[in-house]
This record gives C-alpha cells, structure tokens and sequence, in this order.
C-alpha cells in the first residue's frame, strides 16, 4: 500500500476540478486513507459517488466529517464482517477436511475388516516426515513419545542426526566401590516404604517473596558476619583457640586472627591479591595477607579462615599458620534395620534434557527406558527441563509456552515409569527458563498432578537436604564446581581441583560457600542463610556440572558429579547409586553406608 499524502490528494482534485476549502481538508482526507485503508484514487471516487447523490455539495471540514460517517464507516463495518466469514469459512473447510479424513479411515478400516491375516492392514498412513503422527492420534497420552512429540514445541523441529548416531550407549565410564557382580535392578516393589524427607525448613516458605534487587548491603554485611562468627567459634573450639586478635592492630608477637577471605580487586584471586577481612567484632577491616611461609594452602573468595602469624605495622599479615574450617557431623539415626534388608537402588540424572541442536527429548525418553528397565526405588532429576541456553529457545522458535513443555515433560516423566513405581524427586535448575531463578530456588510447581501422582512425587527447592531410607543425600543443581573453579588459588595441596572444592563446601558448610557469587547467580543472601546452609555433612553429595564427571570421597562423604544427559548434539551419562545402610555399630557409633556408585553413558 503506498502512502497517500496531502500532494498526491492535491493534484487528484485538480484531474478532477473538485475546489476544496483548505489545507485542513486535505489532512483530514489522508487521516481518513489511513484509518480506513483507502488509496488516494479510492477515496476520491468515493466522494466523487457521494457528492453525485447530494447536489450541491462542497468539499468542506463538516462535510467530509458527514462523507465518514454515511460512507466510510459503513464500509470499514462490512469489511470487518466479510473477514469474519472468510475465516469463519476456512474453519468449515478444516472440520469439513477432519470429517473427510474420518470417513476415509472408517472406510478403510471397513476394507481391512476384509482382508486376510496374511496380508494385514491395508491402511494408507497418514503421516509426513515432520509430523510422525496425526495431531488426532496424539491427542489419547499412549505414551512419553506422544506427549513430547517434537512438531508440538518448534515448526522446524527434526531429531538430531548426532545424538541418533552416538556411540558407547550404556557404557560404564566411572565406577566407585565394589562393583564386580552387583545387581543395578531395585527391590521387587520400588518405591514400596521408601520415605522422601527434606531436613531443612518447611520449603513453602521459599515461595514467600524475595529481596533480591531490594537487598540492603547492611543485611547482605549482616549474613557474612554472621557466617564469619559461625565458623569462627567451631574453628576456635575444634583448635583450642583463647581469642582472636583484631586484624589491623599492630603486634611484636604472633597472633591469630579470623576473617573472610577477599580479593584486592575486581580480577581473580592470586597469591599476591589475598585480603583478609574481619567481622566487626575484630574490628571489621580488611589486610592484605602474604602466603609466602604457607607450604600448604588453598583459598578463594568468601573463605572463612583462621590464620596465625605477624603483624607488626597493621598493615600486612604475614601468614605462618593457616587453620580450615571443620565440617558438620553426619547424620545418626536410632532407627533399628535389619542386616537383610535390601540395598537401595537410587537413579541421579541432571538436564538439559533435549540436544542442543533440536528441541526432541529423545534423551529423556530413553533415560525413561532406563528407568522402566533397572527399576530404581528413587529418580533424582535436577533440571534444566526447558534449558534457557537452548538455541531455538534463545531464538524464540518454540510454538508452545514454557510451562506447556515442562508440563508436559514432567507428566511424560510420571506416566511412563507408572508401572515401576520408583519415587520421583524434580529439582529446578536456574537455567529453567520457566521457573523462579533467584537462588535459592523455590521447587516447582505442580498444579495438575493427581492424587495418586502425587504420592510418588516430591518437589525439592535448590539446594537441599534429602533423607532417604537413614541416608543423607545433599543436592545442588547449581555448577558450583564451574564457579570455583577459577577462584580457588593453592599451593602444595597435593589434592586434584575438584576434590579440594568439594572439600570446601563441606568444611564451609555451604551449597554455595562462593563470594562474590558468579554473574549468572541471583542471589538472596537473607534466604540463602536459611537454605543454602548444610544442616549436617550429607552421607552422598550430588553435584552435576559441565565438568568431567566422576564419583570422589571427600572427607567421608561420597561426592558425585553425574554430568550432563546431553552435552551439546550428543547424548551425555546419567549416574547410578547401589546403597546399602550398615547397622549401627555394638557401641551405638555410627557406621557409614556401603555404596557402589556407576557413571554410565545415555
């Protein structure tokens, strides 16, 4: 449509020697084009008819308001209905075409009623290569693969060629403990009498608002010092420590002092960078720190600390002595167990869960399989289920709602391991695009799960505590191992990087012990102090990442990182857990669990 203008109105009345009164009459016609949809030469032959019918007529401001209403607004009415029945027909013609389909499958199901056994069904399949089945047949949900039908998400969706021509499916990449001869088949009834417990507070209280972007530094101060105060009086009584001198004060005689470890600048942390700042109740300031008489060290950022040295000036520490946090006792139980009882079989898998070069979730319909095969008792699935990072997502190539996909996926998840009844436990992961991404996360939501759906289901925030069967299970879906890795400096350890991370989320006793946190975490400091918190050292700790997957003991605790289902275009490892809760000792102490762990490729 070309513009129409008070020129081109100008010289169209001149062709047809039509005077009009002024300028104002020509801006009001090119607003009547506009709203009306009218070409220059149309608007004209309209008053040129209009003004036929009225003799006498001049091209005025009042006239033209009386040409609008008599004429054009009629017309803009009728063109408005006519769409309606334009489009009012096409859906005619789809119910007439959906009925025409049925009469001709009727008509050859009648046909094939003649056939012989030998010969089979005749049918003419209704599919194309894009669309495997018809939107009418994918309507009952027969199974996982219809409800996650790739056409329902993306118009462009195909299966990835990658993922399809993987190699190593079910190979086993990692295995800890004796796993010669085991059995990675659960109970004979899954699931039965296995309890799901969260040790922290009741979760409902993480779906109450947050502060983040409304933080005051004071209370974000107010937690630090608090962590600082914490881990301070368990060093101090671990060590046997009288008191803790203040930081800056100037000292002939070697001190001790606690603090929080922080960086002289915005780069990352090095040995020559390492500040060390106080509560306020050794005076709050920060010293640069020298590590050169450390044979044995391992730092980053937000590290609470007690080190020994001197001091003289107030100006620098010069560090002799460091001392590291402790971590939390394990969990005891009173609970009696008999020495027969069946090992727990627990499944671990961490999303994404399509590839990331289609949004088909052919990797979870096979971890489906998996499941439905080993009949684990309990599945830990920590998302992302609708990877915010995944390219069509990214690109807005999806034709569904996010919370469609995740629902659909969950209930994909629910209904085809019905027939095991293995309990299920869903994490939310900050790259689910339709979820709640301040950490920490609150769990998903469910609305339209049923009663019997949902006595088999457990919805955990990120991160927590799970005590399954008298065993402690510790869950982050947050790639803390990836965060810290940059941080954390050391020096004649002798321990590789991701032991000596994971041994500081222990004896910092945090899911998150990083500070400040990396740019992709949201934080809440004032929930993160009520959530983010180890309430006591997990007998397994479960912390998927994009690093190399493995399974560690750090400290007692078995540490495993089961990686990715997918990375990237090709199918990624899922873990396996084989638990076996020891009885307590004659003397009433605890023994810790007997576990095989397997890393095993989807």
């Amino acid at each position: 449509m070309s513009l129409v203008t008070t020129e081109s109105l100008k010289a169209e009345l001149e062709i047809f020697d039509i005077p009009y009164q002024d300028d104002s009459v020509l801006d009001k016609m090119v607003e009547q084009c506009i709203c009306n949809r009218l070409q220059t030469s149309e608007i004209l032959h309209e008053w040129v008819a209009y003004s036929a019918t009225k003799q006498g007529v001049k091209l005025t401001m009042d006239t033209l308001e009386q040409f609008e209403h008599e004429v054009l607004n009629k017309k803009s009415k009728s063109r408005k209905t006519s769409r309606k029945e334009e489009a009012s027909s096409r859906m005619r013609d789809i119910s007439r075409m959906d009925d025409l389909i049925k009469a001709e499958e009727e008509e050859e199901d009648l046909l094939d009623s003649y056939s012989t056994p030998a010969k089979g069904s005749q049918k003419r399949p209704l599919t194309t290569p894009e669309h495997p089945r018809s939107k009418r047949t994918a309507a009952p949900m027969a199974s996982p693969s219809i409800l996650l039908s790739p056409a329902s998400f993306s118009p462009n969706a195909t299966p990835s060629q990658k993922y399809s021509q993987r190699g190593g499916k079910g190979e086993v990449v990692v295995t800890f403990g004796a796993v010669q001869g085991t059995r990675w088949v659960g109970r004979k009834d899954p699931g039965a009498g296995v309890q799901v417990e969260i040790l922290e507070g009741p979760e409902d209280s993480l779906n109450s608002s947050y502060k983040y972007m409304f933080q005051r530094l004071r209370d974000v101060r107010n937690v630090l010092t608090e962590k600082i105060e914490e881990l301070g009086e368990g060093l101090r009584t671990h060590f046997s420590i009288e008191e803790f001198s203040p930081v800056s004060l100037p000292a002939q005689d070697s001190i001790t002092v606690l603090g929080q470890i922080c960086c002289d600048s915005n780069g990352k942390l090095n040995a020559q960078s390492v500040l060390l700042e106080a509560g306020p109740e050794q005076g709050g300031q920060q010293v640069p720190v020298d590590l050169s008489e450390l044979k044995e060290y391992s730092l980053f950022p937000g590290q609470v600390v007690v080190m020994e040295g001197m001091n003289t000036t107030g100006r620098k520490l010069v560090a002799s002595k460091f001392y590291e946090a402790v971590p939390l006792p394990f969990y005891s139980s009173e609970m009696k167990m008999e020495t027969d009882e069946e090992p727990l079989n627990v499944l671990v898998a961490c999303g994404p869960y399509t590839p990331s070069d289609s949004l088909t979730f052919d990797p979870l319909l096979d971890l489906i399989n998996v499941i439905v095969r080993d009949r684990p008792d309990v599945c830990l699935l920590l998302g992302p289920f609708v990877d915010s990072k995944h390219e069509q997502i990214e690109k807005a190539q999806v034709i569904e709602t996010f919370e469609n996909i995740f629902t659909r996926c969950i209930e994909s998840i629910v209904d085809g391991t019905r027939s095991v009844g293995c309990q299920l436990v869903f994490v939310p992961s900050q790259r689910d695009i339709h979820h709640h991404f301040i950490y920490p996360q609150p769990p998903f939501s469910l609305p339209h799960i049923n009663k019997e759906q949902a006595q088999r289901v457990t919805l955990v925030p990120d991160p927590c505590t799970l005590l399954i069967d008298g065993v402690t299970i510790g869950l982050t879906s947050t790639d803390i191992l990836i965060h810290m890795g940059p941080e954390e400096i050391s020096c004649g350890t002798g321990s590789d990087k991701f032991s000596r991370i994971l041994k500081h989320m222990l004896t910092q006793r945090s899911y998150y012990p990083l500070y400040p946190p990396a740019d992709e975490v949201n934080m809440d400091y004032e929930k993160f102090q009520s959530f983010g918190q180890m309430p006591l050292t997990p007998d397994i700790l479960v912390v998927p990442s994009e690093m190399r997957y493995f399974v560690k003991d750090v400290v007692g605790c078995v540490c495993v990182n089961p990686g990715r289902l997918t990375k990237g275009q090709v199918g990624g490892t899922y873990g396996r857990l084989l638990i076996q809760r020891s009885p307590q000792s004659e003397d009433g102490k605890r023994v810790s669990p007997c576990l095989t762990a397997q890393v095993v490729k989807i």
